[in-house]
Parts: structure tokens; sequence; C-alpha cells
């Protein structure tokens, strides 16, 4: 007989209160795979996107959520990265619905990293989409180096406010959008300027811009592209450009497009390197037990979160 365990999933698309906790049968981990016992899960976007009009790209079976950490339970065969007792945390399987809502998530060993000395489960938690969004677009994307220029969209937000920090380290010239009640934290971030977006169109005064981490998207898009060098990047993260800005992008050698996140174990690691050398430091703003991942949810959706959300899985 399957071993149960409970998670939280919805059976219909709809608002945060569809999602129920519910009792489910325990992953098994197949070749190559490791089953993790889930401490926290990190809460995203992408999460109450899929909730509200079901899989966004591969269907599952209803439990959102891809960052965990937790404690290896159990490896499976190929597997020589881990063993049983190990603390972990990672993104794994996106965009597949993995159900990081749960109590136990089976995945690709290589999905995961050991976790970061220093942070507790929580804090893990809410760092592997978000940083490795950031990451993947500024050094994979962008090819970030010193001395550049950087414009972050909704820097203290869970993206903005680990790519403010990632650009540092990186030794960039650093630029925020974000509202005024929130600018001594990006500042603290290490952000060198902080654009208050609801008193001041950005593109009035930025300009020779080298890369641009676009999380909003809409007309932000092309205001965007007014304020980048020739030659330079501009990463939209929640959509894909119109013909129209490609082409405009195209005429002034800018590199444009919509990023993906994948599972990267290999920016896994050198987002941990950052963490314990002090670079890089994930705020979170709030922490639900599982059971109400459905009030974190509503918090999320909002849109005035400062860092991360987690769910706490007991």
């Amino acid at each position: 007989m399957a071993e149960k365990m409970l998670a939280v999933a919805f059976e219909e698309p709809g608002g945060p209160e569809v999602l129920k906790v519910v009792e489910r049968e325990r992953p098994v981990p197949g070749r190559t795979e490791i089953l993790v016992r889930v401490h926290a899960a990190g809460v995203n976007p992408v999460d109450w996107k899929t909730r509200a009009v079901g899989a966004l790209y591969v269907p599952g079976d209803g439990i959102v959520g891809w960052d965990v950490s937790g404690v290896v339970e159990a490896v499976s065969v190929g597997v020589t990265l881990f063993r049983p007792g190990d603390e972990v945390y990672g993104m794994p399987a996106f965009p597949r619905m993995v159900g990081g809502y749960a109590q136990y998530v089976a995945a690709p060993a290589r999905h995961f990293a050991p976790k970061p000395a220093g942070l507790d489960h929580v804090q893990a938690a809410a760092l592997p989409l978000a940083a490795l969004t950031a990451w993947q677009a500024l050094v994979d994307m962008a090819a970030l180096h010193e001395g550049q220029r950087v414009l972050v969209h909704a820097a203290a937000g869970g993206v903005g406010h680990l790519a403010v920090q990632i650009a540092k380290a990186y030794g960039a010239y650093v630029i925020g959008t974000a509202s005024a009640g929130k600018h001594e934290f990006v500042r603290g971030l290490g952000a060198d300027e902080v654009i208050d977006y609801t008193a001041v169109d950005f593109a009035s005064v930025v300009s020779d811009v080298d890369v641009v981490i676009d999380p909003i998207a809409g007309d932000y898009q092309e205001r965007s592209l007014s304020v980048l060098r020739d030659g330079g990047t501009l990463i939209t993260l929640p959509a894909r450009e119109t013909e129209a800005l490609a082409s405009a992008a195209a005429a002034r050698s800018i590199r444009s497009g919509f990023m993906l996140v994948e599972p990267d174990r290999r920016a896994l690691l050198a987002i941990t390197e950052l963490v314990e050398t002090g670079k890089l430091k994930v705020h979170v703003d709030a922490v639900f037990p599982l059971a109400d991942a459905a009030k974190a949810h509503e918090l999320g959706e909002m849109g005035r979160t400062t860092g991360k959300l987690v769910l706490t899985v007991d």
C-alpha cells in the first residue's frame, strides 16, 4: 500500500480559496532522483498564476510550488551527489509541476544543491526560483560585467531584490525602481540609484543603460527599450515581446526577449557561494504554515510584497 502525505492543491482553477489541504500518495523517486522531505516551500507569482488558470506549462495534479528546502529522505539508482539526511534546496523540474506545496517531493538529484550554510530552511526555500531567474538573466543572457549600468524594475520584489545584489556582486552600477516607502530597503541592497516609479517616469531620468530586467511588462517594455544603449539587453520575465518591440530592438542591435527560468545546478552552486560569502541575502517578508497557502497567495497577488513569501511544511 502506497504511503500518504499531505499537500495543498486545487481541483479546479480559481481564486486563492480553491487551494485545499489534501492527502496524496507520497511520490517515489525514479532513477537518478531523490526524495526530499520538504521543510519549507517558497511562494512565487507563477504559483498563483498557475492556480488561477490551471497548469501554465506542463499539466500536473494540482499541487503547485517549485521552491523547496528540506532533507533527503531517500535516493534512487544512479544518485551519487546526496545521501539520506543531507540538507538540500532547489527549484526541481520547473516548469513541470513537481508539487512543492507538499510534505515530500521527488525530482532529479541534479536539480538540487546543498542548502547554504547559515540559512535556515525558510530562508533557503525563498531563494531558488527568484535567484536563478536573476542569475540566468544577468550572467547567462546579458553576460554582465564590471562597470555596466543595470536597471532593475520592481527592485524590492522577489526577483528584483536578488537581481540588485547579484548585479552589484559583478561590479555593476545598479538603478532600481520602487515605491518611495521601499527606497531605503533597495539602497540597503546596494543600489546606486532608486527611482520612485509612482512619481516620475523612469524613462525621463535614466539613459545609457546596458541591461534592463523587467518583471512587469506592458508599457514598461517600450519605455525600457528607450533607455538602453545600442547593443544592450532587455530581459522581460512575465510576457513575450511584441513583433514591433522585437523589430525596434533588432534595429539597434539590442538583445531582447522573454526568459523562462530553468533548473540549473551550476548556477545554484554559484548562488550558494554568494550567500555564504555575504554578497547575497534573501529577504522573507512573511511566513505561513502550509495550510494557509491561500492567505499567502492573497498577500502575494496584492503586489506589495518586499522580497519573498514562504510556507512552512510540518
